[in-house]
């Protein structure tokens, strides 16, 4: 195995999304990703179910496409038998979907007689931050954001010092957006709709709760995060307006509600910085993509002296290239692969940054 610089390929089946990347050490060469949302749409989510069939009929073309594209970066041919390692999400996400991944994980190791990593999903997200050419300075905050997870992580080491301070008690921010969008009569997923609808609208214009930020929330939840009475809150404030028979002023409320959720996320992430001494905070995960938050973030973080870093969009979101950067990681600091005992954990904690570390079975 080539230890400085290592071809690995990695696998992301955690939820709605087939993730295959290629990486050589810290050079991207393919993300692949095939999304299932659009047969989840009509059901306002993702059903565990259709994410596992999906993702299984998606693998093979996947991987096919991901060398190809590998291939044409590195004006050579790539092929699976070029790998120096193989590196797969074992959690946390939707257990049905992670057996898809992990599964096809475990056959191309063994048939290609390779090591494999099986790595955190939430830790992976940090990992792309990487693929984009520049060394991620430590100690580092990082702030997470997808459908179903916001945590708010401090990371001293990728690849063995990653804690967590905090996380979503219940609603993620993702899943916030989802059920307001719902609200609003909008489709899924709410991210984008909320985006859209929120054009024109007044922020200021609805002061819409702000959860586990009280002085009373500090000591307990600092940095732990709650969507579910901002979530009620809006449909409260919706369904008092239809009840008095008055229009629901849609961008307003949109525009309210985003930046309920933009304030709080940004004032936590930046409270960690100034508490824990780190002029660095790391964004990750598909709701980056919100234009609002990106912009809230980096310029209070610009008044408060934070270096703000965000991958590009295609690396924030569900990917197997966060996952084979991960695992190049870990090569190249020495880690030994992983055993094949491993299985899905749904509620992998961030601290195990990978799982069942250890000779190969």
């Amino acid at each position: 195995m080539n230890r400085d610089n290592p071809l690995v390929l990695g696998i992301e089946t955690s939820c709605d999304e087939t993730g295959i990347g290629i990486v050589r050490g810290r050079r991207l060469l393919s993300n692949t990703i095939a999304s299932s949302m659009d047969e989840h749409a009509r059901y306002g989510g993702v059903v565990p179910e259709i994410a596992a069939r999906a993702h299984l009929e998606a693998l093979q073309p996947a991987i096919a496409r991901a060398l190809a594209d590998a291939s044409a970066t590195e004006g050579r041919q790539i092929t699976l038998a070029d790998l120096d390692a193989v590196a797969v999400t074992s959690g946390p996400g939707l257990a049905g979907a992670l057996m898809v991944g992990i599964g096809a994980a475990k056959a191309l190791a063994v048939g290609l007689d390779r090591p494999l990593y099986a790595v955190n999903h939430l830790v992976g997200h940090i990992a792309a931050d990487l693929l984009t050419g520049d060394a991620v300075a430590y100690p580092t905050v990082a702030l997470l954001v997808s459908g179903g997870h916001t945590s708010l992580l401090l990371v001293r080491d990728l690849t063995s010092d990653v804690q967590m301070l905090g996380e979503t008690v219940d609603d993620a921010a993702g899943e916030a957006f989802d059920k307001v969008a719902r609200i609003l009569g909008l489709t899924y997923p709410g991210g984008p709709e909320i985006d859209r609808a929120a054009v024109g609208g007044d922020p200021t214009a609805i002061r819409f709760p702000r959860g586990l930020s009280r002085a009373s929330d500090m000591a307990e939840h600092r940095y732990d995060f709650s969507f579910s009475g901002l979530k009620t809150a809006v449909a409260r404030w919706t369904e008092q307006r239809e009840a008095a028979g008055e229009p629901v002023p849609i961008a307003d409320v949109a525009a309210s509600f985003r930046e309920a959720v933009v304030d709080v996320l940004v004032t936590k992430a930046l409270d960690a910085c100034a508490r824990y001494d780190v002029p660095r905070l790391l964004l990750g995960g598909g709701v980056i993509a919100n234009r609002r938050l990106r912009e809230v973030t980096v310029a209070r973080a610009t008044e408060a002296g934070v270096e703000v870093r965000i991958p590009p969009l295609n690396l924030c979101t569900d990917n197997g290239a966060m996952i084979a950067g991960l695992a190049a990681e870990l090569i190249v600091a020495g880690r030994p692969a992983s055993s094949l005992q491993f299985g899905a954990d749904s509620t992998l904690p961030v601290t195990e940054i990978q799982v069942a570390e250890g000779v190969r079975a």
